[in-house]
């Protein structure tokens, strides 16, 4: 059973300014999560991004590659939104977070920037403790040699030593706890196809473990996942859809039984 079951939108404030003038905040008053996974579709611009960034920091949610919604300055126009967003749990959980395809890349670096920097740190430690007892310097390098440890039994040997869809699935897969709600903004953006089954494969585990996944996508795999409720984002409003109905769905069907068709013009 989904831990967040509901989100209802009170009256917004009669502004012209961004969040507020976005079209499908004008009709839109509830939306309901049904199911484990939970997708928002829609084009570029459509708001789908806005309003998974308004229900993290509404469920004050743990960004990765940031400290907190409540923090993460990228989230102001979100954090206005949230304010006038209430929402309907079975159970309040506090596990989970709120990650963009933006905050795996800040992410990645910043571990391999505290990796090299504990590196060198321990680096320093034997130049700073030569002459002295084996001791005195395994206890100066005690909490850098823990703190490396723990990142290469999360991430392996270094998150720089592989592909992006490797580094991506690696982080994720990490931070996962079970009885979590994950909020994910185009996870599919570092995946290769293959790597976007992986996901769906990691996201079904996850599921089993009584996890919960709202997740705003343009990838026609995503959009594929058995039992998701389907949300499009269309002419500045919200409407449910089915997989084969998704314009997304029909145009890659098309593409790919005719490339010639939609390449000779161009």
């Amino acid at each position: 059973m989904p831990h967040l079951i509901k989100a209802t939108l009170r009256a917004l404030p009669d502004s012209k300014s961004f969040p507020f003038s976005l079209p499908l905040l004008q009709t839109l008053k509830e939306i309901r999560f049904d199911s484990p996974v939970t997708l928002f579709v829609g084009e570029n611009g459509s708001g789908k991004s806005t309003l998974l960034e308004a229900l993290a920091c509404a469920a004050d949610m743990i960004v990765v590659g940031s400290e907190s919604t409540r923090t993460d300055q990228s989230l102001v126009p979100a954090r206005e939104l949230a304010k006038y967003i209430s929402l309907s749990w079975t159970k309040h959980t506090h596990r989970g977070f709120f990650m963009r395809a933006e905050d795996f890349f800040g992410y990645s670096r910043r571990l391999n920037q505290m990796r090299n920097e504990m590196e060198s740190d321990l680096h320093s430690i034997d130049q700073e403790y030569q002459g002295r007892s084996d001791y005195a310097r395994g206890l100066a390098k005690m909490s850098y040699a823990r703190e490396l440890g723990d990142l290469q039994r999360h991430y392996g040997e270094g998150l720089d030593a592989r592909s992006h869809g490797e580094s991506f699935l690696a982080i994720f897969q990490s931070r996962f706890v079970p009885d979590g709600l994950y909020l994910l903004d185009e996870p599919e953006a570092p995946l290769s196809p293959i790597r976007q089954l992986a996901l769906i494969a990691i996201i079904k585990e996850m599921i089993a473990q009584n996890g919960q996944f709202i997740i705003a996508t343009h990838s026609p795999i995503l959009m594929a996942f058995p039992g998701a409720n389907i949300f499009n984002f269309e002419g500045g409003t919200i409407h449910p859809a089915h997989f084969e109905d998704l314009e997304n769905v029909r145009l890659l069907r098309d593409f790919l039984q005719d490339p010639d068709a939609f390449l000779h013009g161009l």
